[in-house]
């Protein structure tokens, strides 16, 4: 039997002293995030709204198997946002997803609601040609399952409620979204609320395709509603990172309301992707601090290849940057660019490891090593 098809169902049931110790961490910790937020420059708060709702976007598409391009997904995106853009053409998927994120962006305050769905599964598969139910509840016969394996001797690892029952089961879903947010009539803590949003939906599985996608949609609209701005978690990110466990442990809830240990699971996701979310800023406030102190004293060979390395992002060059990465970048000749290195090394601009042509190069910017975040039997963490 699945979760819908027990007598309980959807009455959740979880232990709440299990979890007490996660929320109140996570509220605290967004409580900072919010504060070193405020001191980023408005350049720097555009380019992290913009990089991070295009990784969410690409990652959530990346983890059902779709792979998109950054670039025009970021070229998107700032278009909507009214941004400068290269004005890219920017193909169905990307340009898709995008609009769904820009609108959980914009409209994360607002009620949960049938048309909010079906608007958001439209923009995933307009002008794609892929589904025969688009911007609205699945209805066909055949039962909806999740299978892996053989043809011959598939695996079934979840199957949804008949689409005949879909519409009565969202109705309760949304109006449990509603009533527990935190203006609701029974709110309830965020990681609980939006761990059980996710979970909740996901059984229901209302759609065709695309319930990933919105189901992390609206687990990150659980937790904007619950801080009361958008939240730029790197939920999807995170949860990319750890896409065997996450399909795992959400196979293992679909098969009982008694939901503590998914959302265990969930909490721990979630506290890492703030952490990620959190060493982004504090990369970009430290990205900042070394251009200025940098101004002025790079040739423009060094500054392109400085602000190819800043846009990889905290992690920089997979590798460490090699002369032969600078080379490419810059066009210099094999001389030219030692001399350039450097100098970047000697103006602390970057680090060095190994000599000779195993030399390779990192931002001298300090960067923290995102752990998993577990909870164990008792709530506590890492």
């Amino acid at each position: 039997m699945w979760n819908w098809q027990k007598p309980d169902w959807p009455n959740f049931s979880w232990d709440e002293t299990r979890l007490r110790r996660a929320e109140d961490h996570f509220l605290v910790s967004r409580g900072a995030f919010t504060g070193t937020l405020r001191l980023l420059p408005k350049s720097d708060r555009e380019q992290l709204t913009v990089e991070s709702i295009s990784t969410e976007a690409v990652t959530t598409s990346e983890i059902e198997g779709e792979i998109l391009d950054r670039a025009s997904v970021q070229s998107s995106i700032r278009r909507q946002f009214g941004l400068a853009t290269d004005k890219r053409r920017v193909k169905p998927a990307e340009e898709g997803i995008s609009e769904m994120m820009v609108d959980l962006y914009r409209s994360f305050a607002a009620p949960l609601s049938d048309e909010q769905l079906f608007s958001w599964h439209s923009m995933l598969f307009r002008e794609r040609g892929v589904l025969k139910e688009i911007g609205r509840y699945r209805s066909g016969a055949d039962p909806m399952e999740i299978v892996s394996g053989a043809i011959h001797k598939p695996k079934v690892h979840f199957e949804a409620p008949p689409s005949s029952k879909v519409p009565k089961e969202m109705t309760r879903f949304i109006k449990w979204f509603n009533r527990t947010a935190p203006n609701g009539r029974e709110p309830l803590p965020a990681l609980t609320r939006a761990g059980i949003a996710h979970l909740y939906f996901e059984s229901i599985h209302p759609f065709e395709d695309g319930n990933g996608r919105v189901g992390r949609a609206i687990a990150e609209k659980a937790l904007a509603q619950c801080f009361g701005h958008p939240t730029l978690t790197a939920l999807s990110t995170t949860i990319l990172l750890r896409r065997k466990a996450y399909y795992a442990a959400l196979e293992r809830a679909s098969r009982s309301n008694e939901v503590t240990p998914w959302l265990r699971w969930f909490a721990g996701i979630a506290i890492e992707a703030q952490r990620r979310t959190t060493a982004h800023v504090e990369f970009l406030i430290e990205k900042t601090r070394l251009l200025d102190r940098l101004r002025g004293e790079l040739n423009p060979r060094q500054e392109k290849a400085l602000l190819r390395m800043l846009r990889e992002g905290p992690e920089g060059f997979k590798g460490g940057l090699s002369a032969g990465n600078y080379i490419t970048i810059t066009g210099a000749s094999a001389a030219t660019a030692t001399r350039d290195l450097a100098d970047l090394t000697e103006k602390r601009a970057l680090l060095r490891a190994g000599e000779r042509r195993h030399a390779r190069y990192r931002l001298a910017i300090a960067t923290h090593k995102i752990a998993p975040v577990v909870l164990d039997a008792h709530g506590n963490f890492a």
